[in-house]
């Protein structure tokens, strides 16, 4: 049947191409951005996954930054208590010598003043191993804590280590000195106690050290993990989209002609009335 009302090969070959070009559209939203999953409409349930996995990303970045301002803090304070350790060893070598019951008092006093000399370095040492506001060998230091994972739910702590002279890890004290032989030889135990103790709050605060570094890396790993994962939802493949784009185009510029012939079609009735 003839008719100029309704010209059904007109609405169907505009529907094609409507669906052409909402599919040359998403294409070009591809190439764009990269992206085959942009938004909700385009995928919810892909959108919504990534969307889960970009927050757990964004919440490594933190516990990394957690952790690395920990080991900054931790390093600072290891880097003080080697210096420390150091200086104790001179002070150790300063009191055996002054107890050298040979030793006349002059040059006592010499080694004396030397090992004061020494002995006030410490506290120097101690009120300046700060990082970022943080003490971690200070007297009344408080332990530190590391975020270890996404939620927040667990972290990592490093022990304070009491390194002044007037906590318990040192066993001398701000006033030590010697003007014998004794209080020289008694000094040079009490170092050798501390050093003990020192060494051993060193190799502490060295295993948490390694510990933050150790899970630092293992952070980085899953933080990448889940990057590559989210590429794999999300991302368009773009040689395919560039061939998908080549094929929509000439099929657009055949759906026009399509529509520009269905439209004719309605002409060919004035034929009738000649």
């Amino acid at each position: 049947m003839a008719t100029i009302n309704t010209n059904a090969g007109a609405m169907i070959a505009l529907q094609n191409l409507n669906k052409t070009n909402m599919q040359l559209e998403q294409v070009q939203s591809r190439i764009n951005t990269g992206l085959a999953v942009s938004s909700a409409k385009d995928n919810g349930g892909i959108f919504a996954i990534a969307q889960s996995m970009r927050a757990d990303v964004a919440g490594y970045r933190a516990v990394s930054n957690s952790i690395d301002l920990a080991q900054s803090t931790t390093d600072v304070a290891l880097a003080a208590g080697e210096a420390i350790s150091d200086l104790l060893i001179e002070m150790k070598e300063k009191a055996l010598a002054g107890a050298d019951t040979s030793l006349d008092a002059a040059s006592r006093t010499a080694l004396n003043e030397d090992f004061k000399a020494l002995r006030d370095q410490i506290g120097t040492i101690v009120a300046n191993a700060e990082f970022n506001g943080t003490n971690l060998i200070s007297n009344g230091a408080s332990d530190i804590t590391a975020l270890a994972n996404a939620d927040g739910s667990s972290t990592i702590t490093i022990g304070a280590e009491d390194m002044s002279l007037t906590g318990s890890t040192l066993t001398i004290s701000a006033t030590s000195s010697f003007a014998t032989a004794g209080a020289a030889d008694t000094i040079a135990s009490q170092i050798g106690t501390s050093l003990d103790n020192l060494n051993a709050a060193l190799a502490r605060l060295g295993t948490g050290s390694k510990a933050l570094e150790i899970h630092n890396t293992f952070i980085g790993k899953l933080s990448d993990a889940l990057e590559k994962g989210i590429g794999n939802l999300v991302d368009a493949d773009l040689a395919k989209e560039s061939a998908r784009l080549q094929s929509l185009q000439v099929k657009q510029q055949l759906g026009i002609q399509a529509l520009g012939i269905a439209n004719s079609a309605p002409q060919a009735i004035l034929g009738y009335f000649r």
